[in-house]
């Protein structure tokens, strides 16, 4: 009877994940709703600035990059194709810009990779997530990481069942005399198999996207934000600021912020 070890193993890893799920996502579901300061963002979205819009978007390296975008299309730093960044005008229009400027170093010039890393962690952007934290439009830390964490938990429990079911039928001297034993015990597995599937697809209707740096509030601000599609540099910005580098439209650029095509020498 070793096959009902192996289905109390997977019963186990299924249920204690998919609790795990349902708390963090009761917890998240939970969280206090926009604070006055996080209504007068407006409904529609455009109270939001390109800072806040990134952040909520994409975190703090998708501030990083938004400004990085910006002093490159102003000509304040230059994004070389070859993953450099070099300062042409060392006086940033905000405390974000100056940030980067200060990441990139005294040389005025610095692999791009190391600083958006720096701009990323920097107190300017981490008092940006305080602020959107306290307004109700972004999750703290722990309730996005709770979240994450316990989908790749479930998911690893749903692997876990599928790797005891088939050991359950391969482990020599476990052979079944009738098939309808085999069926019962392929049914006893499917359960839990089941229940770890049914959990991830119900938290991909409902709390997806796992990573999401925005609250409920914050989410509906950014689903009712317009992404331009034109080629202006306001709206350039606005579409970073939303989809991240994948919306810069030159290549070159492209390639200087993804890292692809980058070489170890200076631009």
């Amino acid at each position: 009877m070793l096959w009902v070890l192996f289905l109390l193993v997977a019963w186990g890893a299924a249920a204690i994940s998919c609790a795990r799920l349902c708390l963090a996502s009761t917890h998240t579901a939970q969280l206090p709703g926009a604070s006055p300061e996080g209504v007068r963002h407006s409904a529609d979205g455009h109270g939001l600035t390109l800072y806040e819009t990134a952040f909520l978007a994409g975190g703090p390296h998708r501030v990083a990059e938004l400004a990085l975008v910006s002093m490159h299309l102003r000509r304040r730093v230059l994004l070389a194709h070859t993953g450099w960044a070099t300062v042409v005008d060392p006086h940033g229009r905000d405390e974000v810009e100056r940030t980067v400027i200060r990441a990139i170093g005294p040389q005025g010039q610095s692999p791009i990779g190391p600083v958006r890393t720096a701009a990323a962690a920097a107190d300017t952007v981490r008092a940006l997530a305080d602020r959107l934290v306290t307004a109700g439009l972004a999750l703290p830390g722990g309730a996005r990481t709770d979240i994450a964490s316990a989908v790749r938990a479930v998911r690893r429990a749903a692997l876990l069942v599928v790797a005891m079911g088939a050991a359950s039928l391969l482990t020599p001297g476990q052979e079944q005399r009738t098939g309808d034993s085999m069926e019962s015990r392929l049914l006893w597995f499917g359960l839990p198999l089941v229940l770890t599937l049914g959990c991830l697809a119900i938290a991909r209707m409902e709390v997806y996207p796992y990573s999401s740096w925005a609250s409920p509030a914050g989410q509906r601000l950014l689903d009712a934000r317009a992404v331009p599609t034109g080629g202006a540099e306001g709206d350039v910005l606005a579409a970073v600021a939303v989809r991240g580098v994948d919306a810069v439209g030159d290549p070159a650029l492209r390639a200087a912020l993804t890292g692809r095509g980058a070489v170890n020498t200076g631009p």
